[in-house]
This record gives C-alpha cells, sequence and structure tokens, in this order.
C-alpha cells in the first residue's frame, strides 16, 4: 500500500513544472523512462507508421479515412492516460497546429477514466492529512461518486454534520504525468529541430501544458482559486461557490461543500425544481463574460457536470483546477476586434491578431485581411444575433492553419470554455447563438467602460471620419439594453440615465463637440454666403481663399429624423415616448454644463478659426 501510495516524483521534490529539473532527474533513473517509452512510443510509432503508409498509397485523400484516423488517434490518447488526455485537450483548441478532421475529433475527448481502489483513496487521505479517516470525517462513502484523469470524487460527512464532496488525487499521477511531458516533450524538440512544416513551437506548447497540469494537480492552488472566483462574484446573488474546508485539504485532498444541483443538460429535473432552464444558461452566459472581460480571471473548463442549477435558483461553479488569467490589454483587444469586426474593418482586424499575439509583426497582412473578410461577411450579413459560433470558429481554423497563426495560451482556453458553454447551452435552446448573446455584453463595456483605448473604439463604432453615424448609436444602444427585454420607454430611461451617469461623460463630451463643430461649420458656411453676396470690391479676399477647401460635414441633421421616424429600437416606439420625456432631459444639472460647454468650445472654434482667417491660413 505504501509503495502505491509513493509518488517518486514528489520524493525527489518536484512540487512545480520545472522542465530543466525533470530532465536531471529521469537522466539519473533511466530504468523509470526506459519502461514508460516502451508503453508510449511503441503504440504511437504503430500508429504513425500505419497513417504513414496510407498518405504514401493515398487512401488518406478520402474524408471518410481521415476520420477514422482522427478517431483512432483519440482513442490512442485515452488509452495512453491522464497526460495524454491533457494533451489532446489542449490540442482542440489549436486549430493553428491541428488539422480540421482532427480537430473535431478532439473536440469530443472525455476527461473521464474508471477510479481507482477505494482503500488507497482512504490511504491517500490519512497520509496527507495526517490522522484517521474516522478522526477527520462522521462517515464517507467507500465508493467514488465520480472519476476522471486526474482524481476522483467521494461523498463524506464531517463531524461537524456538514456534507462535504471529497476529491482525492490518483495515486503515482505526478510520476506518471511528469514521466508523459518529459517524452513528450522530447519529442517536440525533436520535431522543431528536424522538421519545419509546424509553425507554432510545440516546446512551449508542451510547457504550457505542463504548467497547468501542475497547477490542476495542486489542490491547495484549486482551494485558492475557489477562494478569489467566490471574492469576484460576491455581488451576484445568482452565482454560487462551494465553501472549501482548510482543515481537510492538503495538495492531494480536497473537502469542499456538497452542492445539491442540477446539471443544465438535464432539462426537465431542472423543471422539476421550478426553474427555468434559459434563465439559468443567461446566467451562465453573464458571468463568463464577466469573468473575461470584466474580472480578467475565467473558468476554462465549464462542462456541464461543473455547472450546477441549484433550488433556490442560483447557479453553482464547481472544480476550479484549470483556471486562466487575462491581461487588461488582452480583454481591451478582444472588444476592440469585436468593433472591427461589426464595421467590417477587416485590415484593422489583422492588425488586432497582431496586439493580440495572434501573428507576429513581420507577417503580411495584406493576405489576411481578404481571408477574414471571406470568412465574416456571409455571418455579417445575417447578423451578430445570428452568428453561428462554431461555424465560424471551424472556418477560422482553416484560416488559422494556412496562415502563420500562433494561438496564445489564454485564446486556446477561452475559445474551449466558450465551445463548452454554447454546448450546454444548445441543449437547452436549439437556436442558440453565443455570439448573439455576448454582443449585447460587450456594447454595453464599450459604452460604459472608460479605458481609452475603448474610447477610441467607441468613435470608430460610432463614426465614419467625422461624420457621426446615429444608426449605428442606435444598434449599440439597442444592444446595450438587450441583456433584458424591455419596452421602447425603459430602453429610451436606460439610455438617457447612462447618457447622465458618471460613466456617460465620454459620450456627452463627444456630443458637445460634435455640436460645437456643426454650430461652428454652419457660422462659417454662413459667413461664406454673406461674403459672396457683397460687392466684389468690399469683399474679403481671405474668407475666399479660406472657403475653397471643403470643411467635412459632422453632424447629418437628417439623421435624426431617421431615427425617431423609424422602429429600430424596438417595434413600437413612438416620438411622443422622446418628449415625454424632455422635461427629465432638460431640468438635469449635466444639461445645463453640456449647454455651458457648448457655448464655450463653439466660442473657442470660432476665436480660432478668426485668428486663422486673419492670418491667411486655409480652413
Amino acid at each position: 500500500m505504501a509503495e502505491e501510495l509513493s509518488d517518486f516524483i514528489e520524493a525527489s521534490g518536484l512540487l512545480e513544472y520545472d522542465p530543466v529539473a525533470i530532465d536531471s532527474i529521469y537522466k539519473k533513473n533511466p530504468i523509470r523512462l526506459l519502461r514508460r517509452l516502451w508503453q508510449t512510443l511503441l503504440p504511437i510509432g504503430l500508429f504513425l507508421l500505419g497513417v504513414a503508409w496510407e498518405k504514401l498509397i493515398g487512401s488518406l485523400e478520402k474524408n471518410e479515412r481521415k476520420t477514422f484516423r482522427a478517431k483512432e488517434f483519440t482513442q490512442l490518447l485515452v488509452d495512453l492516460g491522464p497526460a495524454f488526455i491533457k494533451a489532446g485537450q489542449a490540442l482542440s483548441t489549436r486549430p493553428d497546429i491541428v488539422p480540421p478532421t482532427v480537430l473535431e475529433e478532439l473536440a469530443q475527448l472525455q476527461d473521464q477514466l474508471p477510479g481507482f481502489e477505494s482503500e488507497l483513496a482512504m490511504a491517500c487521505i490519512e497520509q496527507d492529512l495526517n490522522d484517521k479517516v474516522e478522526n477527520i470525517f462522521l462517515e464517507i462513502d467507500k465508493e467514488p461518486i465520480s472519476a476522471a484523469s486526474l482524481g476522483q470524487v467521494h461523498k463524506a460527512k464531517l463531524k461537524s454534520g456538514e456534507k462535504v464532496a471529497v476529491k482525492i488525487q490518483r495515486p503515482g499521477l505526478r510520476e506518471q504525468i511528469t514521466l508523459d511531458l518529459y517524452i513528450v516533450r522530447n519529442i517536440a524538440i525533436w520535431f522543431k529541430n528536424n522538421i519545419g512544416i509546424i509553425r507554432s513551437d510545440l516546446v512551449a506548447l508542451i510547457d504550457e501544458l505542463g504548467k497547468r497540469i501542475f497547477e490542476e494537480m495542486d489542490y491547495i492552488n484549486e482551494a485558492n482559486n475557489a477562494k478569489r472566483f467566490k471574492e469576484l462574484h460576491s455581488k451576484n446573488e445568482k452565482i454560487a461557490v462551494p465553501k472549501i474546508y482548510r482543515k481537510a485539504t492538503s495538495r492531494r485532498v480536497l473537502t469542499m461543500e456538497w452542492i445539491d444541483g442540477i446539471k443544465l443538460t438535464n432539462i426537465k429535473a431542472v423543471k422539476k425544481l421550478g426553474i427555468d432552464p434559459n434563465e439559468m444558461v443567461e446566467i451562465g452566459v453573464s458571468c463568463s463574460l464577466q469573468q473575461l472581460i470584466e474580472h480578467g480571471f475565467f473558468h476554462a473548463d465549464p462542462h456541464p457536470g461543473n455547472i450546477l442549477a441549484m433550488e433556490d435558483g442560483r447557479l453553482c461553479y464547481l472544480d476550479f483546477g484549470m483556471m486562466s488569467d487575462i491581461t487588461q490589454q488582452s480583454r481591451v483587444g478582444l472588444i476592440r476586434a469585436v468593433v472591427h469586426l461589426v464595421n467590417r474593418r477587416f485590415d484593422k482586424l489583422s492588425y488586432d491578431f497582431v496586439q493580440l499575439g495572434f501573428l507576429s509583426e513581420e507577417v503580411d497582412l495584406t493576405q489576411i485581411a481578404p481571408a477574414f473578410e471571406s470568412v465574416f461577411t456571409t455571418a455579417l450579413e445575417i447578423g451578430v444575433n445570428k452568428m453561428d459560433f462554431k461555424a465560424v470558429t471551424d472556418d477560422m481554423s482553416g484560416i488559422m492553419y494556412k496562415f502563420p497563426f500562433k494561438l496564445p495560451p489564454y485564446y486556446a482556453l477561452i475559445i474551449r470554455s466558450l465551445i463548452t458553454l454554447e454546448g450546454i447551452a444548445l441543449s437547452v435552446d436549439p437556436n442558440f447563438k453565443i455570439l448573439g448573446a455576448a454582443y449585447p455584453y460587450f456594447a454595453r463595456r464599450l459604452m460604459e467602460d472608460e479605458n481609452p483605448e475603448l474610447r477610441n473604439s467607441l468613435k470608430e463604432m460610432l463614426f465614419d471620419e467625422n461624420s457621426l453615424k446615429l444608426e449605428r448609436l442606435d444598434d449599440l444602444l439597442t444592444s446595450a439594453t438587450k441583456e433584458k427585454q424591455l419596452d421602447s420607454e425603459k430602453i429610451l430611461d436606460q439610455t438617457i440615465d447612462f447618457l447622465y451617469s458618471k460613466k456617460g461623460i465620454a459620450l456627452r463630451n463627444e456630443l458637445v463637440d460634435i455640436l460645437a463643430s456643426k454650430i461652428d461649420s454652419i457660422g462659417w458656411k454662413t459667413l461664406i454666403k454673406l461674403n459672396d453676396r457683397l460687392p466684389s470690391k468690399i469683399r474679403s479676399k481671405t474668407i475666399e481663399k479660406s472657403s475653397k477647401i471643403n470643411t467635412k460635414e459632422v453632424f447629418n441633421i437628417s439623421s435624426i429624423s431617421k431615427l425617431f421616424n423609424t422602429s429600430k429600437i424596438k417595434p413600437g416606439f413612438k416620438r411622443k415616448i422622446f418628449f415625454k420625456k424632455l422635461p427629465k432631459i432638460l431640468i438635469t444639472k449635466d444639461t445645463y454644463r453640456m449647454g455651458l460647454g457648448l457655448m464655450k468650445k463653439t466660442s473657442e472654434k470660432g476665436i480660432v478659426r478668426l485668428v486663422k482667417v486673419a492670418a491667411g491660413v486655409k480652413q
């Protein structure tokens, strides 16, 4: 028993992923390495020989044969053990490395294995917590309720009577994981040095995978992640996170509050709780977007077993082993990319991918933009709300495999997270579109966030050069208020509330600038017309010269009437609703401030223009 529980890598003092230390350890212990090499390289070699032969005789050109081999490869990873399963899951979000057919099969790779002996599980608890099982738990089920590649879960009850779930790590897991990572990493080094067809740095990919698996194997790290996640969502009454019992937690044993909940995919059971499954999906999507865009700390493995609907209407998240951080710069970059996508600025979208780390600065973007246009144009024509996320990502996979893309680790995890979330949502609503659900959140963030880069993105969304596009403002406001179905009056109320809130100050300033520029433009044109009507002897030659440069329109008045004469905000919108709100607008202090600001800006522009005219500068 002690021998089965002992972990050679732990005994060697390796608690964090360190490829140099791993290399040193196994060079001193070649027998362990050779045994595992025989177990892994033989089936891998036979598989590769079979694929190479079929490639040579041309049978792999047939789609059904490609699919068969992709399925065979996926099953091989399962047979080889936990590290290979994790590697397959990582590759399932790497279209820059894996062909689309294999990608499709890897996406279905399940992280499920048979459980290990309960005697070993109990012995692991006693060894790690340094106490007898009966001294820690009032009772504990000997048989696990679930098992995955890294460990299994037992239901138990603490001495205090609280029901708990106890996750116990597989004995000897670190050694097996480390050996496999060592083998795969050396294969990657050989590929890197001898085969140039793979653009991405496979060694870096293995190192990133190793780092994440070691983090996932440390249950103290998972407990810390759960605490951080709970704190970030403490104000959200619809989100639940299980309590962690630190005294019964170690690196290989995690004890947490038992959650009675139902998987969202079990629609009938969720409805029996008196809960609307669609509402649960809305909560999940909103929470995921908040994780990605607002907090920058997200759950990278939201599969059906990790998100449960509770009887009190809350959505509970479980399993915080696989979490990831996104920098503020990357979050801003993602929103900016959405703006360029919606505006069909594929040239700028290409540059966004450089800023986000998908493409190197040396890459020629002239071919990338047309490729984006071919992928997104048709999807955009039907509207963001109806865009098929999987279809778009499949098309993008082809581009990323064809062109020199290198996916940052955080992006691969985001895609995995969103695809998994969409899969859950589709089981509830077959017509669900995650991009349609996400865009209102992006729109609201774009309007509310005070980040200077997003302020520029807001301008870019609303303007073509210097011309304000009110229909875009209308679309943006409509999207931003679509997270809940509101009637027209409430939409207008929310718009007014936003405009006069602290977060709306940037938009108020933009409107003042626009109006000041328009008033200045009208005044200048009026001056030109008056000057033209004067007798030639007394006309100002300076004004005549300055007027030869056309002044760009900055505000199209006709677009205002269009805004009121259409029902784009929502069917049933009427102009009288706006006029009903006029008193509320006029008595607001910020309206008075905007008026003063408009007078000041207009005066400043007028003085500057007069100085330029007097100096003979063309307008």
